[in-house]
């Protein structure tokens, strides 16, 4: 998936809400690593690079905001989003003093969750790396919509653009069309039939291996397509 090379590490010492926050987090696509307390995570810094600290404030031992102080006075820039039931004024300004970036009060949506995590992403330019992504002669920039093959531009229609984007975040994985017409046409997927995904996956197919030499799309009986 696109953000697979992007790390979160999670503090939280509730086990239902770790699982929670973990579970929605790797459904976006993200790398997740899951801690209860502050012990050990040191450690995890010193041998991973994540690109975001998910911390909650009332942890066992040392307390969320002193630890992220700490870190900071170490040299660790990594950006933080505070987890925390503490949202009064002075609570909120010791978290960023401490060295927070964002602070979300529990309870909190697992929507706004995401939105705050990808923005924060976005803020330190841990996304931008993300904007292309590339599999054999193939490469695709995400901010611009355009299509590289061997470093040559070639023009894709919008729906041929999220087909292929849709087909590279799942190589080797059969897709039913079923799930093609939701990832692609979206709602107005329900008046497209099995016919018209094959049209466009064949359309799709000519403008990137007119010559069939790579043989990107392989059907599978019964079920839909594989890339690969």
């Amino acid at each position: 998936m696109q953000n697979e090379n992007i790390e979160i590490v999670v503090i939280e010492d509730e086990e239902d809400i770790l699982e929670l926050i973990e579970y929605h987090l790797s459904k976006e696509g993200y790398s997740v690593t899951g801690f209860l307390s502050t012990e050990n995570v040191e450690q995890f810094l010193e041998e991973e690079t994540p690109a975001l600290l998910l911390v909650d404030r009332n942890l066992p031992g040392t307390e969320g905001a002193e630890f992220v102080s700490y870190l900071r006075d170490v040299g660790y820039d990594v950006p933080v989003i505070f987890l925390t039931a503490k949202a009064q004024e002075l609570e909120l300004e010791e978290g960023f003093e401490a060295g927070g970036d964002d602070y979300m009060c529990k309870p909190f949506s697992p929507k706004e969750l995401t939105l705050r995590v990808k923005a924060l992403l976005k803020r330190s330019g841990a996304l931008q790396k993300q904007a292309r992504m590339k599999h054999k002669l193939l490469t695709i920039d995400l901010n611009k919509k355009d299509l590289y093959i061997d470093g040559r531009e070639v023009s894709l229609t919008k729906l041929e653009f999220k087909l292929l984007h849709t087909f590279m975040q799942h190589v080797d994985k059969a897709l039913t069309r079923d799930f093609l017409r939701d990832e692609v046409w979206g709602t107005e997927g329900e008046g497209v039939n099995d016919n018209a995904v094959n049209v466009a996956i064949n359309r799709l197919k000519n403008k990137i291996d007119p010559k069939a030499e790579q043989n990107y799309f392989e059907p599978v009986w019964g079920v839909g397509y594989k890339f690969k």
